[in-house]
């Protein structure tokens, strides 16, 4: 395996570690699961909903699609979408997160 794959992989674990634990910290906080309606808030709660938002997203996705599958029945082929589009996001945070952290590293 090359390094860039490696890269990816620890990237994709990193980001959808970050992104449940942001999730589960809003649960805590708010006693409410986060969630996309957020953003109807309006105002200024609206605009503090998007960074909570990109960094909980594959979180939130993953959670309403495991949900809809079991519960709603959806076909396998949403699912299946979800999860690339939940997984190429947590990617995206992944690597801004190991480029933080990076940063720091003397």
């Amino acid at each position: 395996m090359s390094s860039s794959q490696i890269d990816s992989f620890l990237a994709l674990g990193l980001g959808f570690a970050f992104a449940g634990l942001v999730a589960s910290l809003y649960r805590a906080w708010r006693d409410q699961p986060a969630s996309f309606s957020l953003l109807l808030a309006g105002g200024p709660s609206g605009l503090v909903a998007i960074p909570l938002l990109a960094a909980a997203g594959p979180a939130i996705i993953m959670r309403n699609t495991l949900r809809g599958r079991k519960y709603e029945r959806r076909k396998i082929h949403f699912v299946a979408m979800a999860t690339i589009i939940a997984s190429f996001w947590s990617i995206a945070i992944g690597f801004q997160l190991l480029k933080l952290v990076g940063g720091f590293a003397p």
